[in-house]
């Protein structure tokens, strides 16, 4: 005889792997390492959700300035912040801008994808890119400010993708 709970187990063995993601951090070698292994989990049939929240949102920045209507504060975030993938520094060896373009020449010249061709994979595959509303409203940041193609929730939201991963970081 075999128990619900049989059964439950049973259907979750077969079930589509699923591997989350919070990328809390907005430094350029960290978002590649969240993309890089979110793009490798796709291709390995996981469903997969990053969860983009503080620094992490500059990762979903669009590169040119956005006009929006915000207080002084809220203006401040936006010009101290990175805007987008290309403007990353590094969490070690930054040199004043250097490190970052010293590692985007290594990465071209090995054939590597950069950040914003990584982050173009994922969404071709399907991976769900979830911005934190929460961190939204404390840093300011509108949703015409963020790329194309993003959900929009609260941690509950992650919590519930991160409830059924098998595989679940914090970079």
């Amino acid at each position: 005889m075999i128990t619900t709970t049989g059964i439950d187990a049973k259907n979750q063995e077969h079930a589509q792997p699923k591997t989350t993601i919070v990328l809390f951090s907005g430094e350029l070698d960290k978002a590649i390492a969240a993309f890089i292994i979110a793009n490798g989990a796709a291709a390995y049939d996981h469903e997969v959700t990053i969860f983009f929240t503080f620094w992490g949102l500059n990762t979903l920045r669009k590169d040119e300035i956005v006009r929006t209507n915000k207080g002084m504060l809220e203006k401040a975030f936006g010009w101290i912040m990175p805007r987008g993938p290309k403007k990353l520094a590094l969490s070690k060896m930054n040199f004043a801008g250097l490190g970052p373009q010293m590692i985007k020449h290594v990465m071209k010249k090995h054939n590597t994808l950069s950040l914003p061709q990584l982050i173009e994979l994922a969404r071709e595959q399907g991976i769900k890119l979830v911005a934190c509303t929460m961190t939204m409203d404390l840093l300011g940041l509108q949703q015409e400010e963020l790329i194309d193609g993003l959900e929009y929730a609260g941690v509950a939201a992650y919590l519930g993708d991160a409830s059924q991963g098998k595989v679940n970081l914090f970079i």
